[in-house]
């Protein structure tokens, strides 16, 4: 089962326009301090003051080093300002229903419901028998740095996204027979054109009866913020913020890479890659995004975008990690053909759907990188899989998108 508890106290904006101003992406979904710095001139006023207090900054020459004790002593006090200001308000005791309409998918709205979930449920080993499965191992760095932000503004603003299987589709008809209801609170677009959408849930009998739809969920598999739910633990407290929402409305996106600054292979770029890879030949397309498991892009400037194909025996297809594409390439392109032995080398940079295939080859034809690798979105399929068996995503494989906007809900604690 599933248990989600309302928020005892919710800050939340004062309407569509507020919303406007205090949310942001997630912290994750920047290529870099700069960017977050850059964001911050355009709207001061962001929970990325809050979440990213390092990059808050009069310049950026003067952007911080991460989570310092300046950093959070500043994040503590942009916290007080948020709570304080008339863009936000308080509420209590409530759960919220959570729209994304991607233009992308314009037939195919993303609806979810947000509220407390449970730690004592995240599957561990010391809980094997959790019901709210993570998808990848967890960095103490991470997560320390997530719990101290916690610590210091007395606030959870993160939210964890998670999938459930909603196999009967009640819940998807719940959802939106609720969002369909009323018009919602408040809305924002973000930068990509996704609207985001919230109706706060204070009424008891509403909460009472998606409670108990999602209390006949045998399963939950986490998506995205797999180190927030861990600062909560970390802390020892008994829940922390998410939302979810029926898998098959969810979209998962490609995750990219860039490899920079090794050695040209010995005897060649193809005869080292043949040795695992079918090479289709060099493509006629400026830029190549591949759509299918299974097909890979590789890029040089010598010899532009080639397709590749794992040759039988690359991987093994009972297992759901070795057969994601990440997990090939990685195994079988990084470590044998370029001396990249693990996904932590600086050797690779991990580039999420938010920067096209252009973008990716920009970067090498300007001397950023020596080579760019495309790769197919993981299917829900393939990730509900690894969950299953227990098993760890490969890093960064899995762009969930749309994703949850930052500030839109936050715990007050």
């Amino acid at each position: 089962m599933i248990t989600i508890t309302p928020v005892p106290r919710a800050l939340v904006p004062v309407d569509s326009e507020a919303a406007a101003r205090i949310s942001a992406p997630n912290y994750d979904e920047f290529q870099g301090d700069g960017e977050i710095w850059s964001l911050l001139q355009s709207n001061p006023m962001s929970v990325l003051r809050v979440t990213m207090a390092h990059c808050d900054t009069a310049s950026r020459d003067n952007i911080e080093s991460g989570d310092t004790d300046t950093s959070l002593a500043r994040a503590k006090g942009n916290m007080e300002e948020l709570v304080a200001s008339a863009l936000t308000r308080e509420v209590r005791n409530v759960l919220w229903v959570y729209e994304i309409r991607d233009p992308r998918r314009p037939d195919l709205p993303q609806i979810g419901l947000g509220g407390m979930a449970r730690t004592a449920q995240i599957r561990t080993e010391a809980t094997p028998q959790g019901t709210i499965i993570r998808n990848e191992g967890i960095r103490e760095p991470k997560s320390r740095g997530r719990a101290d932000l916690i610590e210091a503004t007395s606030a959870i603003v993160g939210t964890v996204n998670n999938a459930v299987d909603d196999v009967s589709g009640a819940i998807q008809a719940a959802l939106r027979s609720h969002a369909d209801s009323a018009a919602p609170n408040f809305e924002v677009t973000d930068h990509h054109g996704n609207l985001h959408r919230v109706w706060i849930v204070d009424d008891t009998g509403a909460i009472a009866g998606f409670r108990q739809l999602f209390a006949e969920e045998p399963h939950a598999y986490v998506a995205d913020g797999n180190h927030r739910s861990a600062a909560a633990a970390k802390l020892g407290y008994e829940t922390f913020l998410a939302v979810f929402f029926p898998a098959a409305a969810m979209g998962i996106y490609p995750y990219n890479r860039l490899v920079t600054n090794v050695d040209d292979p010995a005897g060649g770029l193809s005869a080292a890659v043949a040795k695992n890879f079918e090479i289709g030949g060099t493509l006629e397309a400026e830029a190549y995004q591949p759509t299918a498991t299974h097909s890979i892009g590789l890029y040089s400037p010598e010899q532009g975008w080639m397709q590749l194909r794992p040759l039988p025996g690359t991987f093994d297809p009972d297992n759901a990690v070795e057969a994601i594409d990440a997990d090939i390439v990685q195994r079988k392109l990084f470590a044998e053909v370029f001396g990249i032995e693990n996904a932590g080398d600086p050797h690779l940079t991990f580039v999420g759907s938010n920067k096209d295939a252009t973008w990716l080859q920009a970067a090498v034809d300007e001397g950023r990188a020596a080579y760019a690798v495309t790769l197919p979105a993981v299917t829900m399929d393939q990730f509900i899989a690894v969950c299953t068996q227990n098993r760890h995503m490969p890093p960064k494989s899995t762009w969930f998108e749309p994703k949850i906007r930052s500030g839109l809900i936050m715990a007050l604690l």
